[in-house]
């Protein structure tokens, strides 16, 4: 889905770390409207920090983060559950309850951030499994379902209360390669039929080429933004590092 020129997301500024020890530092980026938009990076590099702090789970040790216009690190009260209803997030893990059907696990997102009566709420967790292929899982255990099952419920639950933006955490990460593209193009549907933003954290090459509009990557050593663009730019990049990375090349491989 190509962006509409509005940014959604605005980060500006940002710091994060832990103590005296600095992750991030010097963080600024736009995420456009109905764009799909990578965070990318080796490990350590700080791709799940920065997600913390867009969410609102970390506080960064300075700077904002605009979702819609509001600064998610100083919103307070109502104003702090207004701007957390725009987002929904699925996690590396997919964080569903294991002791919860998959329905159970969507209903539980609208019970508690909404007062529509309880034939509402499973009329709604069931359009949102339909929309990601489940229809028939919705009665299933999370143990019961395959990985891929499994992060395509979790992607349901983030979609259960219409968020303006959906992040996902290494949507791909643990999937077979076939999974990984049939997990690709629900993405790429959803997008499209949803109208949605993506802010996607991921290393995986495939699904970088596949779905991202741009992306960003940080750098463990240098703690900030190393490179920004789309991912067909950034494999022709003049940085060593950078180019090593959009080519899946061992450091000892040199750039000709």
């Amino acid at each position: 889905m190509a962006p509409n020129g509005e940014p959604i997301v605005i980060v500006k500024d940002l710091a994060a770390g832990y103590g005296d020890t600095i992750i991030l530092k010097d963080i600024s980026f736009e995420v456009y409207t109905g764009e799909i938009f990578g965070i990318l990076g080796g490990s350590g590099s700080g791709k799940s920090t920065l997600l913390k702090q867009m969410i609102g789970l970390q506080t960064p040790l300075k700077g904002s983060v605009l979702i819609d216009g509001t600064d998610i690190v100083t919103a307070q009260g109502d104003e702090r559950v207004a701007v957390l209803r725009k987002i929904g997030v699925s996690y590396q893990s997919g964080a569903l309850f294991g002791s919860m059907t998959i329905l159970e696990n969507i209903a539980l997102v609208l019970e508690e951030f909404t007062d529509l009566p309880r034939e509402a709420i499973e009329l709604i967790a069931e359009m949102k499994l339909e929309a990601v292929g489940l229809h028939d899982a919705a009665y299933k255990m999370p143990a019961e379902l395959s990985g891929g099952m499994k992060k395509r419920a979790a992607i349901a639950r983030a979609l259960a209360i219409d968020p303006k933006v959906l992040f996902l955490d290494e949507p791909s990460a643990g999937l077979d390669p076939i999974t990984s593209a049939q997990l690709d193009q629900l993405i790429l549907e959803l997008a499209q039929s949803l109208q949605i933003t993506f802010v996607i954290v991921t290393h995986e090459l495939p699904s970088i080429f596949a779905v991202t509009d741009r992306v960003i990557m940080l750098d463990k050593e240098r703690k900030t933004i190393v490179a920004s663009g789309a991912p067909e730019e950034l494999r022709e990049s003049d940085d060593p590092m950078v180019w090593r990375f959009f080519n899946r090349q061992p450091a000892e491989v040199k750039q000709t």
